[in-house]
């Protein structure tokens, strides 16, 4: 008999718990703060991806000019 040793990685990660956290803080009427301070870590998760892919890509041109050189 084969053992099937897969293993499946995901979940909702730290800055997705925090935003979950600070939406039902917000929804129970603990937190009184503005919804952009509610969603920051959800903006700042996106934002940090998007900084990746910038840097990514941006040192790909480069690289890629190189070459022409």
């Amino acid at each position: 008999m084969a053992e099937n040793n897969s293993t499946a990685s995901g979940g909702i990660g730290f800055f997705g718990a925090l935003t979950l956290l600070f939406i039902g803080l917000k929804l129970g009427g603990v937190i009184n703060w503005s919804w952009f301070w509610v969603l920051s870590p959800l903006i700042f998760s996106v934002g940090l991806v998007l900084f990746i892919f910038l840097i990514i890509l941006i040192v790909f041109v480069v690289k890629d000019t190189n070459k022409r050189f």
